[in-house]
């Protein structure tokens, strides 16, 4: 009751009106229930902060978080397999060694150092040099007509979105990779060698869509995880999405919408990966008959 009252001096009757009102006068397993059972109707809550339906909150802020986070999973999704595929079938070359070393290290920078360290870079500019891109929210006041407001809206998604790309390509990278190197010694490989096709031919043709089954799982798995939003990416760019919603109500904390995120998040990843094991025997027919 802190929460709701904000340590505002409150009598016993406007206490117990409270607890009534959110059904906290039940007992703990009745609470679940209740809860459970307003779940399923999709009812997810009311927020203590916003003082509106969490279901609400959720579909308002979504549009943003797959825009930003959306773009930032297709990017790197491309960037990596096509990096990935080229280094697995140089390996040991100059530009693989490169490629995943590079990959690797940004891997390893935390996102919010990263943000800011592309804030100041680009965002307030150093010595000279000015700042090229915004470093908050999604547009700026007073644009209007269609290709001000496109082009400001991509300048304003250019620094959260290539933060959430550097760090997350490697992944990408390294699954392609590690998957390709295994196709290379198989027989169907040496097989459309000897039948004279180009190098070229058969990664395109042949090993890379037989390679590209786990990592068709890591980007589904990725897509569901893209309406969670990355949560220190929006908090550092004031984007208006479900990360930074998130945090908001971790502050307050706002247990309603914090439970309500939690479900919506869990299930949008059990249904990317129900549909990626859906696209598994469209993507490989030797499991059609497995």
């Amino acid at each position: 009751m802190r929460t709701i009252t904000r340590g505002r001096p409150v009598s016993a009757v406007q206490l117990a009106q409270l607890r009534h009102a959110f059904g906290l006068d039940k007992p703990l397993a009745g609470q679940f229930g209740d809860y459970a059972l307003r779940v399923l109707h999709g009812d997810l809550g009311t927020s203590y902060e916003y003082r509106t339906s969490v279901s609400r909150l959720i579909v308002q802020h979504l549009g943003a978080t797959v825009y930003l986070v959306g773009t930032a999973t297709l990017v790197a999704a491309a960037l990596g397999l096509w990096l990935g595929a080229r280094a697995a079938w140089r390996r040991g070359s100059l530009s693989d060694r490169l490629t995943t070393g590079l990959a690797l290290t940004l891997w390893s920078v935390p996102t919010f150092w990263l943000g800011l360290v592309l804030i100041v870079a680009f965002g307030v500019g150093v010595g000279p040099v000015p700042g090229l891109f915004p470093t908050g929210g999604m547009n700026s006041p007073g644009v209007s007509g269609p290709l001000p407001v496109l082009a400001d809206g991509l300048r304003h998604l250019a620094l959260p979105c290539l933060t959430l790309i550097a760090v997350v390509y490697a992944q990408y990278l390294l699954i392609m990779r590690a998957s390709l190197l295994d196709e290379m010694g198989a027989d169907y490989i040496t097989t459309a060698r000897a039948k004279g096709l180009r190098d070229a031919t058969v990664r395109r043709r042949h090993a890379v869509p037989n390679a590209l089954l786990p990592a068709v799982t890591l980007v589904f798995l990725n897509l569901g995880m893209v309406v969670s939003g990355a949560v220190l990416v929006e908090a550092i760019f004031s984007w208006p999405g479900l990360g930074s919603l998130f945090f908001q109500a971790l502050t307050v904390p706002d247990l309603p919408l914090l439970q309500g995120l939690f479900i919506f998040f869990s299930a949008s990843v059990i249904v990317m990966n129900l549909i990626a094991d859906l696209l598994y025997p469209i993507l490989d027919p030797r499991l059609r008959t497995a």
